[in-house]
């Protein structure tokens, strides 16, 4: 006969809940117990758990409707601003509302943030600087396009303050963001003119070579070429 082997492998825990039902009964009475005697703590917990779901889905319901009609909200002032009336497009006419009063009743809702971009674009076009950096500020958008042209237009609200290093940094941010030929360059030719207004004559020429090596097919690239020649000379005989 074969010998019994001394070395019996020891059931895991898991295992030995179900291979055994005395070590299973014996569980969930242990388990039971815990209940009996939190049952106040054990409730509260589930309810919480309970009102945070609740909570949660009524939040997504509620901020999707107020999305949808801040949306609808804003198709009359987007419409103002198209046609350059301004002060209806910030301001409402009366019967419908203007970004502003759309970004103060729809808060949290993407429609209110795009309302930040319009109101600083009408504001920068107004005039009023500081308020249009303020809004174009609080935008944020993934939209590579978009995004881009908020940072540019804080550089032009800068530039109009003589803000000059602002506005470089904002250029800057604008070209660095998901560069592409359509809207890169034209952030680039912005940072060179105000470099050169700096005289830093070498960083204007670099954003001048950086389209000329890697947008060859914008319809910046010629202009580009003509301002480094221009540059090129003046660099070298400084």
């Amino acid at each position: 006969m074969m010998a019994k082997s001394k070395n019996k492998v020891k059931p895991g825990k898991g295992e030995e809940l179900l291979e055994n039902p005395e070590v299973l009964a014996e569980q969930i009475s242990k388990t039971e117990e815990f209940i009996e005697k939190n049952r106040k703590l054990v409730f509260v917990f589930g309810g919480v758990i309970a009102v945070l779901v609740c909570a949660y889905f009524l939040y997504n319901y509620w901020i999707t409707n107020r999305n949808v009609a801040a949306q609808n909200e804003m198709f009359q002032a987007v419409y103002y601003f198209e046609a350059d009336s301004l002060d209806n497009a910030l301001n409402g006419d009366g019967n419908s509302l203007g970004f502003i009063k759309i970004i103060d009743d729809y808060s949290f809702t993407e429609a209110a943030n795009l309302a930040q971009y319009y109101a600083g674009a009408c504001l920068l076009k107004k005039g009023e600087y500081i308020s249009a950096v303020d809004h174009l500020s609080k935008f944020s958008s993934s939209d590579l396009l978009i995004q881009a042209r908020a940072y540019a237009l804080i550089g032009d609200a800068n530039v109009e303050m003589g803000n000059l290093d602002e506005a470089l940094t904002y250029y800057n941010k604008a070209a660095a963001y998901e560069p592409n030929e359509f809207t890169t360059p034209a952030y680039l030719i912005k940072a060179a003119v105000v470099y050169e207004l700096k005289e830093d004559f070498k960083s204007a020429l670099n954003c001048y070579e950086t389209i000329v090596k890697e947008y060859v097919n914008s319809s910046e690239y010629q202009t580009a070429r003509k301002h480094k020649a221009r540059l090129e000379g003046k660099v070298n005989a400084g």
